[in-house]
């Protein structure tokens, strides 16, 4: 499932906890898990992440970095990065730009009420930005390792 992100990211530039700005050029270079989320300190999106960082010694030596991406304000996610003690890059997202493009920014419904908002999702991109994998309408248990062994499986075949 090879697809490029040339268009997906290509006029996007959003800002990181690195205080780098993320862009295109981020990804190239190496392996990228882009994983979607809907919004930090929340309970589900709380575990998602840690489990990411459990592992990411191991997506290390894979040569894969793990980005962290929601609509949340940059202030939040410092606060989130912080308490959870997460070694890799929260990426803001305020106006669904790599949502959108991603087409994981979509109508969801909660208790009868109807919003957008982000489908908890995850793709994994190889050295040159292609994805190479994605996750749609994720749970949250075992996803990060099958993430982690889709990875590997990839890289020995």
């Amino acid at each position: 499932m090879t697809q490029s992100t040339d268009g997906l990211l290509s006029s996007v530039q959003l800002e990181s906890t690195n205080q780098q700005p993320f862009s295109q050029q981020t990804l190239l270079g190496h392996y990228s898990v882009l994983y979607f989320y809907p919004k930090d300190s929340t309970p589900g999106c709380t575990t998602e992440g840690l489990d990411f960082q459990r592992l990411l010694p191991e997506f290390e030596q894979l040569n894969a970095k793990i980005y962290g991406i929601s609509m949340d304000s940059m202030k939040r996610h410092e606060n989130f990065k912080s308490k959870q003690g997460f070694e890799f890059d929260l990426i803001s997202d305020p106006q669904a730009e790599l949502c959108s493009s991603f087409g994981i920014y979509q109508l969801k419904k909660n208790f009868g009420k109807e919003y957008m908002g982000i489908v908890r999702s995850t793709f994994l991109l190889d050295p040159q930005g292609e994805t190479l994998h994605a996750w749609r309408k994720v749970k949250v248990k075992g996803h990060a390792e099958e993430v982690l062994e889709t990875l590997k499986e990839i890289i020995a075949a």
